[in-house]
């Protein structure tokens, strides 16, 4: 692993202050491929990864979002572009490998650029008659479940400071 490959990986950070321009469509395509070198159980590639930047879709997302946190708040942080990860959940590691489809997009975000915060609550917004009726509409199986997205876009503003790690992260035996 190159010494940039591991300065990017330590470097990374949860941006949640966008500029409202669209990321350009090289860097966002970058980043989504990306996604799709995620490991994933038994190779199967479970996930499906959906760009969102239809402003409606985006409004109805944030909307079926909040209603699961704080109703009438933006979740995504007006990022212009929501990266949602789906999953076949008829493959026993579906939340593991959309997991690792969200870790490694966020990755290739910060490497070229870009920022991005990982949102929860895509399962109930999925597994909800709205969003299997989205599934249907975009011509998905509905055995896809949620497991998060992506706000994501160019930063506004310097990356948050890290956190100083824990003493008790790293147990060798």
């Amino acid at each position: 692993m190159s010494e940039s490959t591991i300065k990017d990986l330590q470097t990374r950070r949860a941006i949640r202050r966008f500029q409202a321009e669209a990321p350009a469509a090289a860097l966002l395509d970058t980043v989504l491929e990306t996604g799709t070198y995620a490991p994933t159980g038994q190779g199967k590639q479970a996930p499906v990864i959906i760009a969102v930047q239809d402003p409606q879709l985006r409004a109805q997302l944030t909307r079926m979002n909040a209603e699961y946190a704080t109703p009438g708040t933006d979740p995504y942080y007006g990022a212009p572009v929501i990266v949602l990860v789906l999953a076949d959940s008829t493959v026993s590691t579906w939340v593991e490998d959309g997991s690792c489809v969200l870790c490694t997009m966020m990755q290739a975000a910060h490497a070229v650029g870009l920022g991005s915060v990982w949102i929860h609550r895509e399962r109930q917004m999925f597994d909800s008659e709205e969003g299997k009726a989205l599934l249907k509409t975009w011509g998905l199986s509905e055995n896809l479940r949620g497991v998060g997205a992506l706000a994501l876009g160019i930063p506004e503003g310097e990356a948050p400071q890290p956190k100083p790690r824990k003493a008790d992260y790293i147990l060798k035996l």
